[in-house]
Formats: C-alpha cells, structure tokens, sequence
C-alpha cells in the first residue's frame, strides 16, 4: 500500500509502517500528484480534502487527526465511496486543561475566585460537558447553551444564547459551519458581543470565525467584553496582529496539543483504518508514551483557600502564559513572514503532558480537594495514605 500522511501526525511509522510504503509530508506539499497512486490519505486541519485534491485518484481511506473537520468535502468522499474518519473528543481533556489553566492565570492576575463567577459554556459536547462537569464539582455556577442537544433532549438545563449573555465568562466549544439549523460563522458578532456583560471574559478554542475577529477588536476597546482569550483565529496563520495585543492571553491554535492527545487521534484513525481495510490491529498506542518529568506534585502543606491550591497545581502542570509570550513575539516579525511564524510555533510545539499523567499528593484528607483533583483527571494521594 502506499500511505501518504502530514509528517506532524505522531507515530505513524510505528502505527503504519507495516501496511506498506509511508510517504510523510508538509501538509503544504500534499497536492494531487502525490496522492494520484495513494490508497490512504492522512491529514490535519492544513490540509483541504476536497475533488481538486484526490479526484481522479486511488484513495479509498481518508483519516484526519482532528476533532474538526471543515477542511474535508464530505458529500464528495460520499458520492465516490470514499471512507473517512476523524477523531473527535482525541484531546478533549487537553482542552478543558488549557481553559482552566487561562482562567485561573486571568483570577490571579486580576483578583477574583471563579466560585464568585457564573460560567457560560456554549458547546456541550466532547469537551464542554466535560468543562460543565469540573467546573460543577469546584461548585461555579453553570450555563449551558446547545440547541442540538436540547432539540433531541428537551433538558431544560441547556438555555438558548440569550440566556448566557449574563455569564462573567463564556468559553465556545462548537464545531464551524456555515449553513444548517445552527451556523456558527461569527456567531459572536458585533451585536451579540455588544450584548455580553460589562468586563465578562470570552474564551475561544473552537475555530477562529466563530468570532468576528474584527466586532472583537472594536468590542474589546469598549469593555464588552472586557477580556478575551484566543487560541484560534480568523485568515490563520495570517492572524490580525492588531487583535492580538488587546487578547489577554492569546495562543497558537494548540489548545488541544497534548501528548495523549495526539496519541489518541493517531490511534482512532488507526482503528478506522485497519476495520475498513481489514487489518488485525497490532500496533499498542499505550506504549508510545514515556513518563513526565515530574509525574508527582506536592502540594504545600498550608495555603490559603482550596481554589488557590487547585489554581497552582493546573499552572504549574500547564502554564499557559509561556504559550502567549511565545506568539507575542509575531509582533518583531517582519509582516511577510508572520504567517510562517505562526505556523512554526505549532509545528515544532512541545506537547505537553495530560494531567492523567501526573499524581497530586495532599498534605491530608480533604473530599473536596480530592473530587476536584479528580475530576481534573489527575491521580490523588495523600501524605499519610501512599
């Protein structure tokens, strides 16, 4: 066989290898000639999958490594039999780790407790149900906003936009799509940021044009809202190098880069495509990855209040603020380089580490503590109980 793959999707040698012949690429240099005599096409979010890429040619297997997938042609893979795959919920649990980690480096920095704040989740899905469910042990208030869900669901508990636009912060977790029941391009525009509370926060990891990268920029110089965290823009890598600087915390579209993360997605394509080819399914995702660095946290035998404590263990296992230095530095880039730049910030990304990862040992019993530990997916104990 012949697989042609982004030479970013992680252990593909040691998961493909075997099938036949491995042909890694910049998802720059993926074009039809490389794919004409392909059986196996795997991709990234960079890479446009559509009838100017594989038409005419022997792919039969389309994966991509993403929870997204905006850049594949669906109804053309349909019309010519070609199987697809994706990984949704991959790094679902990286991303819920990034959104904590910016609200708790906002907290410190501007001296509030999140138990004081309502949080409004747009999104409920693989990775907000997941934002809901931590947040709801560390007891914030919660509203939740997908029509999706209530329409098959008829829950009560998910409340239309409306109904979120009193929340302090709002993190959107939705899939990009411009026609449908419920389009998300610029779902946030100017009349609806215009409509969010004075100063409240708005966090965005989904896809850049959800927001109206430039309703942002004029919203955020008149305080609705007042701050905003951006790791996902709109024209990317070309992003608006004049939106960055009024972003309290913005990245380079690596929310979701974790090791586990990105083991997992080579993993579930893997899985889709020895089911569609009929290959017994020998390679063992568990064993790729090695142990952190420092796979135990001691937590300081006093401290102020229980949230101060969670707040410094989520930073120091991600610190989110080295991310933001990193993409700040655009600005010293010359103009015609900066998509480059942004480009290289996530292809040569140290992945970070998933708290699963990592152990929290207590000074002593505390429930509290201990389910919010938890449900952050870290491994607890404490001092007197090994």
């Amino acid at each position: 066989m012949k697989i042609v793959c982004d030479q970013r999707i992680p252990f593909v040698d040691e998961a493909f290898g075997h099938f036949g012949q491995i042909v890694k690429c910049d998802s720059r240099a993926i074009d039809s000639t490389i794919v004409k005599d392909a059986d196996a096409l795997l991709v990234r979010s960079e890479t446009k999958v559509d009838e100017k890429l594989i038409g005419g040619s022997k792919v039969r297997f389309v994966g991509t490594a993403t929870i997204g997938t905006d850049h594949v042609e669906h109804e053309f893979l349909k019309r010519h039999g070609i199987t697809f795959a994706s990984a949704p919920g991959c790094n679902s649990w990286a991303v819920v780790q990034y959104i904590f980690s910016a609200i708790f480096t906002l907290a410190g920095k501007h001296g509030f407790k999140l138990k004081d704040k309502k949080l409004g989740v747009v999104g409920v899905g693989n990775i907000g149900s997941k934002i809901v469910s931590v947040a709801e042990k560390m007891g914030i208030e919660v509203a939740q906003n997908d029509p999706p869900r209530f329409r098959k669901t008829g829950d009560n508990r998910f409340v239309n936009l409306d109904g979120l636009m009193d929340s302090d912060i709002i993190t959107i977790h939705v899939p990009y799509t411009r026609a449908g029941t419920d389009p998300t391009h610029h779902l946030f525009g100017a009349e609806r940021l215009a409509r969010m509370k004075k100063g409240s926060i708005i966090i965005n990891s989904s896809r850049g044009a959800v927001i109206d990268n430039q309703a942002l920029k004029a919203a955020l110089g008149n305080g609705t809202p007042g701050m905003a965290v951006l790791d996902v823009w709109e024209k990317e890598p070309n992003i608006d190098i004049e939106l960055l600087p009024k972003c309290e915390i913005g990245t380079q579209h690596i929310a979701g880069y974790s090791i586990d993360g990105k083991m997992n997605a080579t993993s579930m394509i893997y899985n889709a495509f020895c089911g569609y080819f009929g290959f017994d399914r020998s390679w063992n995702s568990t064993s790729v990855i090695a142990p952190p660095d420092e796979p135990v946290i001691r937590m300081k035998s006093s401290f102020s209040d229980s949230e101060s404590a969670i707040s410094e263990v989520v930073r120091r296992c991600y610190d989110i603020t080295k991310d933001d230095a990193r993409l700040r530095q655009i600005a010293d880039i010359q103009p015609e380089d900066r998509g480059r730049y942004f480009k290289e910030l996530r292809g040569k990304y140290k992945f970070r580490y998933e708290f699963s990862n990592m152990t929290v040992e207590i000074p002593k019993p505390d429930r509290y503590l201990e389910e919010v530990l938890r449900s952050f997916r870290f491994n607890v104990r404490t001092e007197t109980n090994p």
